[in-house]
């Protein structure tokens, strides 16, 4: 597990490119047959990955005693999506499949993990966001059905995106996690622009479906002190609640949202002017 200190916006302003991508960007997500884990004391979010091969994946032993407690989900929920091929993911000895573009929602108190593959050799990709929670809320499988989508953007901004809530009050309860996933149609290139920022939450963005000749732009930083960082295709950028969070990539891509904080709303958010930006 690798930890990442919260950042503060005057010390995120004196970072060089490598500073600011060793604070703000997770360079590998999945790594074949193992779970990844990046925790970061911003609202003490957990991101990861997970690609089990020929054999199931687990959580690593002893992992609760790092966020001392007894097992990980003790004081925690967990939101997945799968980005990869078929995956079956036992919890406490009850199986629940999870295709191909589809969510599952933890409840905290879920003791025993285990993810494989239907197909090791179309490997399942199981991305996960890990929430501090406070009670107990039943697991839930979500499809696309499930989810609220809303197209939006327009061909002459470039910015046409189905936005697919998976994670939010609307759809299944949680303690504060929501995840979603946007898909950009093909010669479309931009989201979230004009931008915003939340003040009330943070967010990772996890970018998937990229051409590996390409690559996506991440503007992040202050409004008027904005910042970039060059991510390819798989990789994560950690945004917190002071920073915009927009990208432009050079070919269309996906891209999965995930918010950790104190409001679960999701138009809560302070805009920006395109105008306003420095």
């Amino acid at each position: 597990m690798e930890t990442r200190q919260a950042i503060h916006p005057a010390h995120a302003r004196t970072l060089d490119t490598e500073g600011l991508r060793r604070q703000f960007l997770i360079p590998e997500i999945f790594r074949p047959g193992e779970l990844t884990m990046t925790y970061s004391q911003i609202d003490r979010i957990v991101v990861g990955g997970i690609m089990p091969l020929n054999a199931a994946v687990g959580l690593p032993d002893g992992i609760g005693r790092t966020y001392g407690v007894d097992y990980f989900l003790q004081r925690r929920e967990m939101g997945i999506i799968n980005v990869g091929g078929p995956a079956r993911v036992v919890i406490d000895r009850e199986t629940v499949p999870v295709g191909p573009a589809e969510a599952l929602y933890v409840g905290m108190g879920a003791r025993e993990l285990a993810f494989s593959s239907v197909d090791s050799a179309r490997p399942a990709k199981l991305y996960y966001n890990s929430a501090p929670a406070h009670r107990t809320l039943p697991t839930r499988r979500l499809t696309l059905d499930d989810a609220v989508s809303v197209k939006l953007g327009k061909v002459r901004s470039g910015n046409v995106r189905t936005i697919h809530k998976f994670l939010i009050p609307e759809v299944v309860e949680t303690c504060q996690l929501c995840m979603g996933m946007t898909q950009l149609e093909e010669g479309s290139l931009w989201n979230t622009m004009p931008c915003h920022t939340h003040a009330r939450r943070m967010e990772v963005y996890f970018y998937f479906n990229l051409d590996p000749a390409a690559s996506v732009i991440h503007l992040m930083g202050e409004p008027q002190e904005t910042r970039h960082i060059i991510v390819h295709n798989e990789q994560a950028v950690i945004s917190p609640s002071w920073s915009i969070h927009s990208g432009v990539g050079t070919r269309a891509y996906t891209f999965i949202w995930g918010m950790v904080g104190e409001n679960q709303t999701f138009d809560d958010m302070d805009e920006v002017a395109v105008t306003d930006l420095r």
